[in-house]
């Protein structure tokens, strides 16, 4: 049997995370999405999405990537999210794979904001 390779990250609140604001918070949630957004048009981004359940969850958000986990750890070393650099999150990274043609993705347009994903 065939295997489709992907990466997926983890997204997972830090214990230590800064308090910030609710405009701060809303800023980097804001700076965080365009991040993703722009991998995402450049195609190394194929899914991503937060992971929903009580305020205090530690695991935030869940992203599927195209290409190994050395990829993708290059990738965000040379293009940190915001969140992370701020010190609200940290990724963890695996690999995973799924049964050749189990998935497929669409090139959508992901928001890059909170206002374009409530509009």
């Amino acid at each position: 049997m065939q295997f489709d390779h992907y990466t997926v990250t983890l997204l997972i609140l830090r214990p230590d995370a800064p308090p910030l604001s609710g405009d701060a918070l809303d800023a980097l949630q804001d700076q965080h999405m365009a991040h993703l957004a722009a991998l995402h048009e450049a195609g190394h981004l194929l899914a991503a999405g937060p992971l929903l359940g009580a305020d205090d969850r530690a695991f935030r958000g869940l992203s599927i990537w195209r290409g190994d986990a050395g990829e993708v750890r290059r990738m965000l070393a040379e293009y940190p999210d915001p969140a992370v650099t701020a010190g609200r999150f940290r990724e963890e990274i695996l690999p995973w794979m799924v049964p050749g043609g189990a998935l497929q993705f669409s090139h959508v347009r992901f928001p890059r904001s909170m206002a374009e994903a409530d509009a």
